[in-house]
């Protein structure tokens, strides 16, 4: 068997690795096992909070370690022992939400496994369903709940119409994009982070902590926030269904999620095979 060509592949979820309907393909699953049986390693970095993205890296069958809130936290597999935790500060985090608040937003605060949300409208429930969490209800000024229970969070995002989300983004980049990381993981969530704690930081702890070179590892993405990976890793991957400025800067484009573009990228340059 020749030698593995990249020994690190590191994939989005939902977009990505997720099928539209929800849930990870039978081929995909298929495609995972068989990498990881001849020696690569696969791991997932995702925007979700480790609650839940946990249970899909372990129907994986992963053993490593999986990366959560953009990087900002990475947890083991197996155990759930934290090996990251990039925390914003207490008084940071009430800026944030202040300025959130001023514009009348529906605000989400994550502190670890604890979500926080000031409104219960049609976006909490999209929420919830789709990630399989159910968050607290905070007071419309979440930013009192943050300064009353002193919270450090690791990530806090606004949810809007996808009509808005651009104009939103822009709005709080001009406002907090000096100071944090602000990015785009699907059409409805605008997200902010400490600054460092993006998917390119991720890709590049995974990669020193197996001591893989990075040229010889593989992220792939839909959506803005997949941008910093993609650029870290030595091949750049987005789905056919991803976000047209991540298409633009890959160095492959992959079948869409639908189509186990995923696996498709694993068959061809984990693997080495003629798909």
């Amino acid at each position: 068997m020749k030698q593995m060509q990249y020994k690190l592949i590191v994939s989005d979820f939902d977009g990505t690795l997720r099928r539209s309907e929800g849930g990870v393909s039978q081929g995909s699953l298929e495609a995972v096992e068989k990498y990881v049986q001849a020696g690569g390693i696969f791991a997932l970095c995702t925007g979700r909070m480790p609650f839940s993205i946990l249970p899909y890296a372990r129907q994986l069958g992963l053993k490593g370690l999986v990366a959560a809130f953009q990087g900002a936290v990475i947890d083991e597999v197996a155990t759930g022992k934290r090996v990251r935790d990039g925390r914003m500060e207490n008084a940071d985090a009430l800026r944030i939400c202040r300025f959130l608040e001023s514009n009348g937003w529906h605000i989400h605060v994550y502190d670890g496994d604890v979500l926080y949300i000031n409104m219960d409208d049609e976006f909490r429930a999209l929420y919830e369903k789709t990630c399989n969490v159910r968050g607290v209800l905070t007071p419309q000024k979440i930013s009192q709940t943050v300064e009353e229970k002193n919270i450090r969070p690791h990530k806090i995002i606004v949810m809007v119409p996808a009509e808005e989300r651009d104009e939103v983004f822009d709005k709080t980049v001009r406002e907090l994009g000096e100071d944090f990381y602000v990015t785009s993981s699907t059409e409805n969530l605008v997200e902010i982070v400490r600054k460092g704690c993006d998917k390119g930081g991720a890709v590049r702890f995974l990669a020193d902590y197996y001591g893989v070179p990075l040229s010889q590892t593989i992220a792939i993405g839909d959506n803005y926030n997949d941008l910093p990976m993609l650029r870290a890793a030595g091949l750049g991957v987005a789905v056919e269904n991803g976000e047209e400025v991540l298409k633009s800067e890959a160095k492959f484009v992959t079948r869409s999620c639908d189509e186990d573009g995923v696996a498709y990228v694993i068959r061809k340059f984990g693997l080495g095979e003629n798909v």
